[in-house]
């Protein structure tokens, strides 16, 4: 281990329960939710919502902008936990570069579960006829370092969450009091 854990990104695909995944972490470890979506300039929601997939060009301001989050949560001594799909190992690495200890917490889920969770979504941009897009350009972040991949087809969010807190809590994550 190069660096203990500071901060997390809760990543996956549309659907795989990154924001109630963050919640739930956060509400155990005493962490600082920042969720990613919020960050998507209206050009990019305005291209998801018509049903067009982001490329990398799309993704770079917002990615920029989550870096520049993470460094500013960080500086005020929280923990923040950031959502974001980071599909890329270029995305990845962007984030890496943003602050040292960086973990990944990899929501896997299969293609149909991703499209019924997010066709059940209300009042979400993003349509479930992205979810193949999101398939096709997902590199998984498996054998990378600080990463863990966690089965969200099948465990609940809050076993999701006890899991993250538990591998954070043995990778640098300090107990309250």
């Amino acid at each position: 281990m190069n660096h203990p854990i500071t901060a997390l990104v809760i990543m996956g695909v549309a659907g795989c329960g990154k924001t109630c995944v963050s919640e739930a972490l956060c509400e155990l470890s005493g962490a600082t939710a920042i969720e990613g979506d919020t960050f998507h300039p209206a050009a990019n929601i305005e291209k998801m919502s018509a049903g067009i997939p982001l490329n990398d060009d799309d993704r770079a301001g917002w990615l920029d902008s989550l870096c520049d989050e993470l460094r500013r949560v960080d500086a005020t001594g929280e923990r923040p936990v950031l959502t974001c799909s980071a599909l890329k190992h270029i995305y990845r690495e962007r984030l890496r570069s943003a602050l040292p200890g960086l973990g990944f917490v990899f929501l896997e889920l299969t293609p149909e579960v991703a499209a019924d969770r997010v066709s059940h979504r209300p009042g979400h941009f993003m349509p479930s006829t992205l979810i193949d897009s999101q398939f096709a350009t997902l590199e998984s972040p498996v054998g990378e370092p600080l990463t863990l991949a966690l089965d969200a087809s099948n465990h609940s969010v809050d076993q999701l969450a006890k899991q993250a807190h538990a591998w954070w809590l043995e990778h640098g994550l300090k107990r309250a009091g």
